[in-house]
């Protein structure tokens, strides 16, 4: 799939069986594009917060089992229908992307991973909902991944994120550590921001490994492709690690040689 967005994460890859890749690439094309509304650009609060509704006007539709007004939408409500998709994991994520038009700082870990349950985990339990895995422990183990997943980002897009006025590190911990929002604006990995950062990777970590076990109940291409997934999350933790969370001056990228790695390891992990 040709995307014009940086991911540090297979999308629609080779590794997925042929008859869900048409899937995942609808499923992503109305993640993508949706996140766009809250991004991308320089259009209003308000305009953007209407857009996103529009979208939800478009589900309506489907819910209804109505036709849909756009092509992205008609795509989309023939793989809802085709592979019995849930609905709720696509509301959630225009909740999500709403709530990123609208709030720019969180004041907890645990308003942080209510955003996750938003804005991670529906993508997740939707590729459950392809691969027809609807065991509870696998929904929970998914949940993890997906969180872990979206942590990274908050992680390594501290600089890009702040550029949007938005802060996803939790504020009574950057308070903890003596943090300010000036020295995020310097890019200022000085003082107490490597040990609050390392805390960061290392909590992460722990969750991408409490959800890893789903990379083995899951049989075939499908398992294979979600164990390089989690091997992507730990090989950018290892990097983070690595710089002890100075991102400002390498941002994580995945080189050839990392995916070579990844794969071994994903191979030998089955």
């Amino acid at each position: 799939m040709a995307i014009n967005h940086y991911e540090n994460f297979p999308v629609a890859s080779i590794l997925l069986p042929r008859r869900l890749r048409r899937a995942v690439t609808a499923i992503y094309r109305f993640a993508r594009t949706a996140d766009d509304i809250a991004d991308e650009g320089d259009a209003s609060p308000a305009a953007r917060l209407a857009a996103l509704d529009g979208y939800r006007t478009e589900l309506h539709l489907i819910q209804q089992k109505n036709t849909p007004t756009t092509p992205l939408f008609t795509e989309l409500a023939v793989i809802i229908t085709k592979h019995q998709l849930p609905l709720q994991p696509f509301y959630d994520l225009l909740d999500a992307f709403s709530q990123d038009v609208v709030k720019t700082r969180y004041a907890n870990f645990g308003e942080v991973m209510d955003y996750c349950k938003k804005s991670a985990n529906p993508v997740g339990r939707l590729m459950l909902a392809l691969y027809q895995e609807h065991d509870p422990r696998s929904i929970a183990y998914s949940d993890a991944i997906c969180s872990a997943l979206q942590l990274i980002n908050f992680i390594q897009d501290v600089a890009i994120d702040y550029d949007k006025n938005r802060i996803y590190l939790p504020q009574d911990e950057l308070a903890q550590y003596h943090i300010s929002e000036a020295q995020i604006k310097r890019h200022d990995s000085s003082g107490t921001w490597s040990p609050f950062m390392l805390m960061q990777i290392e909590r992460t970590r722990k969750l991408l490994q409490a959800g890893a076990p789903l990379g083995k109940v899951l049989k075939g291409r499908i398992g294979l492709e979600l164990r390089m997934i989690i091997m992507g999350g730990s090989t950018v933790l290892e990097k983070l690690h690595h710089v002890r969370g100075d991102i400002y001056q390498q941002r994580p990228v995945l080189v050839p040689r990392d995916w070579l790695n990844m794969l071994y390891r994903a191979v030998r992990a089955k």
